[in-house]
């Protein structure tokens, strides 16, 4: 669990200012070179309040992560609405709009944590559940195309939805790395042709 969950609207305040804090410095720095003192400088909050929503950095953490996937999701509001090879299209135009303004393209948040923890035995499984996340509505999207017979009965919806999830971050991390926009533009249409090759005629 990511903390304990505030209470009262000026708690809520306080502990989405600690996460947004810590979102921001681990994005930046990593979580090993965020520590707490820096979060409490940033977010304006004390030790107590810190300690009193999460208990160790770990949870922390966990509540970053789940940040990062709201704010992903958020940026891609299709995602959650994915009936028509259209909608795919579209989910992928959003992707590449926020990679495309001038402080893109930008490193996925959820990647960035994956480089640093992805050996930890604690964190690992969290990022895992987030990128399953991710992963789901893509799914569920390619089960509604399958129900409405625009997609093979013998497709597999959930490693579709895993390849074209390799076929993002794989090409976020390339665009990041060589501030060219082509890597993840490639890579997205590479995922929606894999992805319309199991469509029925």
């Amino acid at each position: 669990m990511d903390g304990q969950p505030a209470k009262t609207s000026r708690g809520r305040l306080t502990r989405d200012a600690i996460v947004d804090a810590a979102a921001e410095l681990m994005y930046v720095n990593g979580v090993a070179g965020t520590s707490v003192d820096k979060v409490l400088a940033a977010s304006g909050a004390g030790k107590s309040q810190m300690y009193h929503y999460f208990k160790n950095k770990e949870q922390l953490v966990e509540a970053v992560i789940a940040r990062f996937l709201e704010n992903i999701l958020g940026n891609q509001p299709t995602i959650f609405a994915l009936h028509s090879w259209a909608d795919f299209e579209q989910w992928s135009q959003e992707i590449l709009a926020i990679q495309a303004t001038p402080k893109g393209p930008i490193a996925c948040p959820l990647g960035n944590l994956a480089g640093e923890l992805g050996d930890d035995p604690k964190i690992a499984p969290l990022l895992d559940k987030a990128y399953r996340e991710w992963e789901s509505h893509l799914e569920s999207g390619l089960k509604s195309l399958r129900d409405q017979g625009k997609l093979a009965e013998d497709a597999d919806p959930a490693r579709l939805a895993q390849t074209a999830m390799a076929c993002v971050q794989g090409g976020l991390l390339m665009a990041h790395l060589r501030h060219d926009v082509t890597p993840i533009e490639d890579a997205l249409k590479l995922a929606l042709d894999h992805l319309r090759s199991h469509a029925r005629p």
